[in-house]
């Protein structure tokens, strides 16, 4: 990934995005990166952490996602999309707190007619859907 990009692949961009493929559904945040990080390698500093995150992002490697928490979060990108494509969305339980990802775009429809009536380019969207996950419904809530 980080060669197609025309990156180096240094050992702070591989710990990095080792940590978000080791924990994909977790939506890490940058302090939580660092944590997983240092453990395999102590040298690195938080400073790099966040300027790594940042080259990733830019690059559109990786994904800043907001999930209502009061954090910012991270999680690995769709790289090998095409540049149009849309990236998964959310579940998240208003009980427990814990966030599911799904895959699907069920707004192209949508997007194509706002797009036809207005010559507005949708270029990307952010869906989060809020409700009960099945161990909080099991606990009737």
């Amino acid at each position: 990934m980080l060669r197609e990009k025309g990156l180096k692949v240094t050992a702070q961009r591989v710990a990095v995005l080792t940590a978000l493929s080791k924990e994909a559904d977790s939506h890490l945040t940058a302090e939580e990166i660092y944590e997983r990080v240092k453990v395999s390698s102590p040298e690195i500093g938080l400073a790099t952490v966040y300027r790594t995150i940042q080259v990733l992002l830019e690059l559109k490697i990786i994904d800043r996602i907001y999930l209502d928490d009061g954090y910012v979060r991270y999680e690995l990108g769709h790289v090998y999309e095409d540049e149009d494509s849309h990236h998964h969305h959310h579940l998240i339980c208003v009980k427990c707190g814990r966030v599911m990802s799904f895959q699907g775009d069920l707004l192209e429809e949508f997007e194509k007619r706002m797009e036809d009536k207005t010559g507005f380019r949708i270029q990307d969207h952010d869906v989060k859907l809020y409700g009960y996950c099945v161990d909080c419904l099991k606990k009737k809530i």
